[in-house]
Order: C-alpha cells, then structure tokens, then sequence
C-alpha cells in the first residue's frame, strides 16, 4: 500500500489527464470519427501537453532556473504554467473545434481556465495542487459525458474518484502539499470544467 501511495503522483501526473480525457471521449463517444483523425488528434493533444512541457522543464532544469521536475517552489511553476496554458490555446486554434468536437474543445478551454487561475493564484504566492486540479476537472468531464450522451461510466467514474483520493494521500505523504493547496486544487479543476459546460451540455 506504501508503494501505491508513493508511486501515485507519478502515475496520476496531472501531465497526463488531457491525453487521457481526450482518449476515454473517442472511445465512449457515440460521434463516429475516422480512426485515422482520431490517432492524429491524440498524437496532436499528446505533443502539446505531455512531450513539449516535459522537454520545456528539463530545459529549465539544465538552464537551472528550476531544481527538479516536482516543481515544488512557487516561482519554479509561473513559466510552466504559463506554457502550457499557452498550449492549451494551440490545441483550441488548431487541433479541435467547436464542430466536429464540441465536448472536447469545452474540456480544454476548462483545462486552460484552471491553468490561467492557478497562475493567479502563483501570483499572489499561492500554491495549488495540480495534481487535484487535473484529475478533479477530468473525473467530471467525466460525468458530464456519460450525463450529456447517456453513458454508463459509474466504474469510470468511481476509479477517477478513488484515485484522486489516493493521490491527494500520495501528496500529503510527500510533503508536497497542504489540505488547503489540495482543497484550492480541486475546485481550480471543478469549477471551469462547471462554467464551460454550460457552452455544450
């Protein structure tokens, strides 16, 4: 159980909740897509959020303007924050639309809302967590799809809760993070997940 604990903010990186969001909605959704847009969307999502940032960091890391991936102090997190807000963008300009992928679109405008708010809140010398962050905002595009298409992802669903509950654990066993940062983190993933349903549910 230690381990799982341990190994959780690597396997629940909030670095992985887009490509992940955008994976479960092609496989759930009832919108037949070709198989061969749907790689490319998820190699298009999976270099804007997962290869660039990662590559972005270690440079910060070799520049030395960051210490290690953790990003644990308030000033190593502003510019990877803001990267990949700005990616975000990218990703709504050119990879999806409100067309052809209207709930996924609305997901990513969420996921650049929160980054943009846990920015300000770095501003103010705030610290978020951002693993709750991704994975609160995840688990309920989650259930706004299963809500918004008639699904059945109760199982989905109760994963994504049960491993946010074990990765806030995860967090707090590594010192990372306060209850507060966790509490500040989910509802920075919540509520603008919450705001731009209102645009497709």
């Amino acid at each position: 159980m230690k381990l799982l604990i341990k190994s959780a903010s690597y396997l629940f990186h909030p670095i992985w909740m887009p490509s992940v969001g955008t994976l479960i909605y092609f496989l759930v959704t009832p919108r037949f897509f070709p198989i061969e847009v749907i790689k490319a969307k998820l190699l298009a999502v999976a270099i804007m959020t997962i290869f660039i940032p990662i590559v972005f960091v270690y440079m910060l890391k070799t520049l030395e303007k960051v210490n290690d991936h953790h990003l644990k102090e308030i000033q190593e997190r502003k510019w990877p924050l803001f990267l990949y807000a700005v990616l975000d963008f990218v990703v709504l300009k050119y990879v999806l639309n409100t067309f052809d992928y209207p709930e996924l679109y609305y997901f990513f405008m969420g996921i650049m809302l929160s980054a943009l708010l846990a920015l300000l809140f770095l501003l103010a010398r705030i610290k978020v967590s951002l693993h709750m962050m991704g994975l609160g905002g995840l688990t309920l595009f989650l259930v706004f799809l299963s809500l918004h298409f008639n699904l059945n992802l109760v199982y989905t669903i109760s994963f994504m809760i049960a491993i946010t509950g074990l990765t806030a654990s995860s967090r707090l066993h590594h010192g990372a993070h306060s209850y507060t940062e966790l509490s500040l983190g989910i509802i920075l993933g919540l509520l603008p997940q919450v705001g731009v349903a209102f645009m497709w549910l």
